[in-house]
């Protein structure tokens, strides 16, 4: 993101005229920065000299990595705690949860608690390892043993793995390498490791369906994942409840059927093979997005997904209970649909990150587009 990018969201916990209690369609958060009254003092204007970096959110919320010069610094928005967080000086990456912040430096990685009374340190550590073991630096001696081992509990992966990008589900991760091969481990159960079953890992795997094709990113939603080809190819893979991955959802369908007598029609009508849905998708199947361009940003919410063209255009699908796809409407849709407010108001997309139920999009006037 640049200073010139416009930042909007689609958040769950901003009130809406039309609503009343949810945001359907994308907002321009013009007081995003609350590091105005820090660069105020300094005399520089935070609009024109704030550029953003990231942006990481929860469900009620959100985080932003701000850089100004040489400074870099963390703001929090949202329930309870909201403000300059201080002790982000000179930090180079950010992770939110709904308790928790993680602030990651040069040196080492901070956690701070998030709660109405302050933020209190909860651990630190060094990311320097002895020598090139790999072994994590040893425990303090102290009277009667040593000091108990706190998180995070420090396992290095393979150096083979030549880690590139590391994407968190709730339940699993989603590791691409540098030579552009995708690794997957942890929770299993809804088919977001893409190894064509519904077991665990405990070590990295590779996606074998993606073998020979490299990829450039992966995202991580709930219990879903994806990741985009060098040739801008969208892949997808995971649990369907809600649409998520893009292919005919059951649970949708069913909804939709509001009429008693078409749901009992449609379950006496089992020969029918036309109408094919899909509950869990266990290997990764592509999904066309636009067939006018490639792929070039995705990122993955709990139930709900977003991806940016090449041309700047947004898709969004999945889960819109709470608005979180900015189509206007709760609805929710199990097809990749364009994001009107965007291309109806001659706004190109340049970044989107997916929070639990929420977006967050940074946006430019196309005329401003760099070539």
């Amino acid at each position: 993101m640049r200073s010139t990018d416009r930042v909007l969201q689609i958040d769950p916990q901003r009130k809406d005229e039309k609503d009343g209690m949810n945001v359907l369609s994308p907002v321009e958060l013009d007081t995003w920065c609350t590091c105005a009254e820090t660069f105020s003092r300094t005399g520089l204007s935070p609009k024109q000299k704030t550029a953003t970096q990231k942006i990481v959110a929860s469900w009620s919320r959100s985080a932003v990595l701000h850089i100004t010069g040489a400074r870099r610094c963390v703001c929090v928005h949202g329930a309870e705690s909201s403000g300059l967080v201080s002790e982000s000086e000179g930090c180079e990456d950010v992770v939110l949860t709904e308790s928790c912040l993680t602030l990651s430096f040069t040196h080492t990685v901070q956690c701070w608690s998030l709660h109405r009374n302050g933020r209190a340190l909860v651990w630190s550590g060094e990311l320097n390892t002895t020598e090139k073991t790999g072994n994590a630096l040893p425990l303090p001696l102290v009277p009667g043993g040593y000091i108990a081992s706190k998180p995070p509990f420090f396992r290095p992966l393979s150096t083979q793995l030549q880690a590139a990008s590391l994407a968190l589900g709730t339940e699993h991760a989603v590791l691409l390498t540098a030579s552009g091969t995708v690794y997957t481990w942890g929770h299993g159960s809804h088919g977001q490791l893409g190894h064509g079953t519904l077991v665990s890992e405990d070590e990295p795997r590779a996606v074998e369906a993606l073998w020979g094709v490299p990829m450039k990113s992966v995202a991580a939603g709930g219990w879903h994942s994806a990741c985009i080809g060098v040739g801008g190819d969208l892949y997808v893979w995971g649990w369907n409840e809600s649409g998520q991955i893009g292919l005919p959802s059951k649970g949708l369908r069913e909804e939709s059927q509001k009429d008693k007598e078409r749901i009992e029609a449609d379950k006496k009508e089992n020969e029918d093979t036309s109408d094919v849905i899909i509950s869990i998708q266990a290997l990764p199947a592509l999904v066309d997005v636009s067939e006018a361009s490639e792929i070039k940003k995705v990122s993955c919410g709990s139930r709900h997904t977003a991806a940016i063209t090449s041309t700047g255009d947004l898709y969004t699908w999945g889960w819109g209970l709470y608005g979180q796809l900015g189509h206007g409407s709760r609805c929710s849709s199990d097809e990749p649909k364009i994001v009107e407010f965007f291309s109806s108001g001659k706004m190109s997309v340049e970044d989107v990150t997916c929070g639990l139920w929420n977006t967050f999009v940074a946006a430019v006037p196309k005329h401003r587009v760099p070539l």
